[in-house]
């Protein structure tokens, strides 16, 4: 009887001439596997997981679309606040998008959310979101790393929160411990990373007095994107429902 082997890897570049071996046994090699839920390509590209997340979230909306009679925003709104949403933000900063075609695939998904609601087929798409309170999803990724990094500032999460971000020595009587030191990197993807692609953002929001005035309500957006706290360890879990 044969075991079917679990143990793969994902070679670096540097080193895929290398074999791995797990005992006496060579370690199979492989371009993209999935991990907690998200999905992990040898050359860290996220087109992948834009691409899953996007065909998730489009099943469970087309679900909805088709079993939901009444379809005002008082009933669709939670809906796909609570069961399309979560594939679009789970776990996001890792797996964040980089490229405008990425962004634009996710956004749509919300479109067609917004497209979903009757009574305001004469609004625009940003007239929709405005009617409704809601952002697009592009500053609420924004909206959800200045959470995330506001929560390893102030130690919130136990581990590799100094990792992350390194803050500038600052000497001066006037000045506060927050302000972030922005790295320099040879390649756009790790620029483009969580705790780098919004240094700008995170370079200001640190240089006000340390207080990190984020928008919105911060109680039950603690656990921004993850909203498997199972799979996830010290992740806490997201309320559901409200957007804002």
């Amino acid at each position: 009887m044969e075991v079917k082997k679990k143990s793969k890897i994902i070679p670096s570049p540097r080193y895929l001439r290398y074999q791995y071996r797990q005992g006496d046994e060579g370690i199979e090699s492989s371009p993209v596997e999935k991990d907690l839920g998200v999905l992990v390509h040898e050359k860290l590209d996220m087109s992948w997981q834009c691409a899953l997340a996007a065909q998730k979230a489009s099943h469970i909306l087309g679900y909805i679309k088709r079993s939901v009679a009444i379809r005002s925003g008082e009933v669709i709104l939670p809906l796909c606040s609570a069961l399309v949403r979560p594939h679009l933000e789970y776990c996001v900063q890792p797996w964040s998008p980089q490229r405008r075609k990425d962004m634009d695939l996710l956004e749509r998904v919300q479109r067609r959310a917004m497209k979903v609601m009757k009574g305001m087929e004469h609004l625009s798409y940003e007239d929709k979101l405005r009617e409704l309170g809601l952002l697009c999803l592009e500053k609420r990724r924004l909206q959800g790393n200045l959470i995330a990094a506001f929560q390893y500032l102030k130690g919130a999460y136990r581990k590799d929160g100094d990792k992350l971000f390194s803050r500038a020595c600052c000497n001066r009587t006037k000045g506060n411990g927050f302000k972030l030191k922005e790295g320099r990197f040879r390649l756009d993807k790790r620029k483009k990373f969580f705790y780098n692609g919004d240094g700008e953002t995170l370079e200001q929001v640190g240089q006000r007095d340390g207080r990190f005035p984020i928008p919105g309500n911060i109680q039950g957006q603690v656990g921004w994107g993850s909203e498997q706290p199972d799979l996830v360890e010290d992740v806490p879990t997201l309320r559901r429902g409200g957007l804002d």
